[in-house]
């Protein structure tokens, strides 16, 4: 199997042919083609823009890839934003040794995750440095805001609603068991999330707030958008949604499902009296289908939860390291 190779990173003929065969074919488009020192783009308006890199081992995981996951981070952190995706740069660092075969099927896994994100590849940059065979991949996102979309954690008052699109701790399991060389049935939740927001706006509802649960969990994504909105949060633990299968997996490692990483899991904040519509929404939508209400902001400040039991626990933010890394 062919191998990276230093010379893959010269900027030689070697290089030249790893953009051929493995870039040029996957990520073909009118912009990119044109081979530029740099993207010329089309953008009216406002726009998001955001960056994002991508470290996860192992690079395959059940539910998706490195591939998939750089594409749909830096997509739905746009999407978070009430954005409209459009553009995306990769920049890919290459450790000597990696298979060739595998750097294919991870650059054909973006293509297609980008293609059905409706959103085009159109500038990059490898290079090639000693290693061990892994590899790294930072993306950058462009989107375009449409004209009446403020989505903002400073929106949210008092009597807002907070839903959640679906389970929490899928990805976090996932990667971990791999790691671990635990088999199980834990798949990644990774995935792009465009159907959530593009319904809610096309409905008229007033979306306040939405943020992705990726690192740190839905317990630090809370403290979170409660400090820069000067409100307060109040979960129930009995609407936390946790499949059963990471919920063991939990039980067995001492984890903590509010404070796991997801790829493919958002919370969205909206007004009390629009809590019934936006969840019937989110739970027509194919990522939103275990959608539930969490909870809701109240005055005062930081994240309270409701225990089962009727007691509260204060939820604070992730403290050290929320191994293993998950994206």
């Amino acid at each position: 199997m062919e191998k990276i190779v230093m010379a893959h990173g010269s900027g030689g003929k070697t290089g030249a042919e790893l953009m051929e065969k493995i870039f040029g074919k996957h990520f073909k488009n009118d912009v990119l083609d044109k081979m530029e020192d740099a993207a010329v783009l089309e953008i009216n308006g406002r726009i998001a823009f955001s960056t994002d890199s991508f470290v996860v081992t192992p690079v395959e995981f059940k539910g998706g890839d490195i591939g998939k996951l750089c594409i749909c981070g830096t997509v739905n952190d746009l999407l978070m934003m009430g954005a409209v995706p459009k553009y995306i740069t990769c920049g890919f660092i290459l450790e000597e040794g990696l298979d060739i075969e595998v750097l294919d099927r991870l650059v054909e896994s973006m293509a297609a995750t980008a293609k059905k994100a409706g959103v085009k590849i159109v500038a990059g940059d490898t290079k090639v440095v000693e290693g061990n065979g892994g590899l790294y991949i930072n993306t950058s996102g462009i989107g375009i805001i449409p004209e009446g979309r403020d989505v903002s954690a400073a929106n949210m008052k008092p009597g807002d609603s907070i839903i959640v699109s679906g389970t929490l701790g899928d990805h976090h399991a996932c990667i971990l068991s791999a790691r671990m060389g635990i088999e199980n049935g834990i798949r990644s939740d990774c995935g792009v999330l465009a159907d959530i927001p593009n319904g809610l706006f096309e409905a008229g509802i007033n979306v306040k707030t939405m943020r992705d649960v990726t690192r740190g969990g839905l317990g630090t994504i809370l403290n979170e958008i409660a400090e820069k909105s000067e409100c307060a949060i109040e979960l129930s633990e009995t609407a936390i949604p946790v499949n059963d299968e990471v919920r063991g997996f939990c039980d067995i490692l001492g984890l903590d499902p509010l404070y796991m990483g997801n790829e493919g899991k958002m919370i969205v904040v909206v007004p009390g009296e629009d809590e019934e519509k936006a969840l019937e929404i989110i739970k027509n939508t194919e990522a939103g289908k275990e959608a539930c209400v969490i909870g809701h902001v109240t005055s005062g400040k930081g994240v309270v939860m409701i225990t089962r039991l009727g007691g509260k626990r204060v939820v604070d933010v992730l403290y050290g390291e929320g191994l293993p890394r998950i994206c």
